[in-house]
């Protein structure tokens, strides 16, 4: 007998777990520093493009296959595509999100180390080369790093072994709005700084010369990061939706969440960058090495307000990364129980034991296993450079394409609209970015990742 299939209990629980996996660190990590490296304004006039004409469409196709067929990755490739090869972009899928899963919850860990030391000591350090040996140390050491990876890497698999329901919806519809919260707050902190405004004149103000072709891959890219494209957790999450709900409107709140986090996260980052006069362009060492200095610095005459900032900070970090790494989870279990017949309880602990052997490789990376090269990268490196450059974009590329190619149109139609209740009108204009647009232009991305 058939394993019943869960559902979210809504739209409200389904937008949030959605959002949920859309808003994890490439917002509150990775935005910030990409703004800063790629021109301010200019580059957040470029994501907000691309996240609406492109990313918003990949959104729809991943829901448009999972809730079609009602499986996790690889199961909804082979029942749309019977006898065909499409099953394995689905199986490359799940393989992505496990690599992911497996460094991403490296970072969750460093997320949880901090906020122990923000929460005990502080931090205390004089300049950013400080701050940056102390993380240094700190991650290339090994029972440290060890220790509060698993922690976390066990607490997105208790959450998943909850289930659909009882895990990640709950935890979604809790954590989200606590999350926006957190980061409002953070922003407001870092506005009232002296000296903020001349960061918030770099996010709100363009310098349209530094337009370039690279700038729009990066935004492209960062974009698709951003809402987890490519790696099946929309489309996973997809198949636990309901059939009445409307795929557009989900989606379309999905994109706005996502956008309107990363946006804050921006406004409560860059003008403490520039509060304590320092480049906005510190890359990805951004919240483990420039930002403890910076509320260090800004909490001298007031610890308590300082201390109680990185908390917030490091807080909202850690809960980011797991509401993504819920999703990654999830793509995995499901496949498994799925496809080799596993009870939830059995698939979440054969992926949690395999991410927990890649994910401490890539954490000894950083200090013991150092010396290991793939490609010049340092393991940890090359899962992250491999997953998000390489394997993200051909799943996006491969889920467009199906959509718009391999599907029919009147299927397609079909599950966008609700039978052709719903969205009739926005259907042409999403059918045809779906199939003429978002093809050529991740095409474009692909071929760039290898000459950038």
């Amino acid at each position: 007998m058939a394993r019943k299939r869960e559902n979210f209990s809504g739209k409200v629980a389904f937008v949030m777990a959605l959002a949920g996996s859309a808003i994890g660190l490439g917002n509150i990590w990775r935005f910030p520093y990409m703004v800063g490296e790629h021109g301010g304004a200019a580059f957040i006039l470029v994501y907000i493009f691309c996240s609406i004409f492109l990313s918003l469409p990949l959104l729809f196709t991943e829901s448009i296959i999972g809730r079609r067929a009602a499986q996790a990755t690889y199961g909804a490739m082979e029942t749309l595509s019977p006898g065909t090869s499409w099953k394995w972009v689905g199986l490359l899928s799940g393989v992505t999100c496990f690599i992911i899963l497996s460094y991403y919850s490296v970072v969750g860990g460093w997320s949880i180390d901090y906020l122990f030391r923000a929460a005990v000591s502080g931090f205390d350090y004089g300049s950013v080369e400080s701050s940056s040996s102390v993380f240094a140390s700190m991650s290339s050491s090994i029972p440290e790093p060890l220790a509060f990876f698993t922690a976390f890497l066990a607490a997105t698999s208790i959450i998943v072994l909850l289930g659909i329901k009882k895990g990640i919806e709950k935890f979604s519809k809790i954590t989200i709005p606590v999350l926006f919260v957190l980061i409002v707050l953070l922003a407001v902190y870092s506005l009232t700084l002296p000296g903020a405004s001349e960061g918030v004149r770099y996010l709100v103000t363009p310098d349209f010369s530094k337009l370039s072709p690279s700038m729009f891959a990066y935004a492209m890219g960062q974009s698709f990061y951003s809402m987890s494209l490519g790696v099946g957790c929309v489309l996973t999450y997809s198949s636990y939706m309901k059939k009445e709900e409307n795929i557009a409107t989900t989606g379309i709140l999905t994109s706005i969440f996502d956008t309107l986090f990363a946006l804050i996260a921006a406004f409560a980052v860059m003008p403490a960058v520039f509060a304590a006069n320092l480049e906005p362009g510190a890359g990805p060492s951004l919240i483990f090495e420039t930002l403890p200095y910076i509320f260090a610095k800004m909490g001298a005459d007031s610890p308590f307000v300082g201390r109680s900032v990185m908390i917030i900070f490091f807080l909202s970090v850690l809960m980011a990364a797991l509401t993504s790494s819920i999703s990654m989870m999830e793509v995995c279990v499901s496949n498994l129980m799925e496809r080799k017949k596993m009870s939830r309880k059995a698939a979440t602990a054969l992926t949690f034991a395999g991410a927990f052997i890649l994910g401490s490789l890539c954490s000894l990376s950083f200090g013991s296993l150092g010396e290991i090269k793939l490609f010049g990268l340092n393991i940890f490196s090359f899962c992250d450079t491999f997953a998000s450059n390489y394997l993200m974009t051909f799943g996006a590329l491969a889920f467009s394409i199906f959509v718009g190619w391999k599907m029919g149109r009147a299927d397609v139609r079909d599950e966008f609209t609700n039978g052709g209740t719903v969205n009739v009108r926005l259907f042409n204009v999403v059918y045809f970015l779906i199939k003429w647009i978002s093809p050529l232009v991740i095409l474009a991305i692909f071929v760039s990742n290898f000459i950038l």
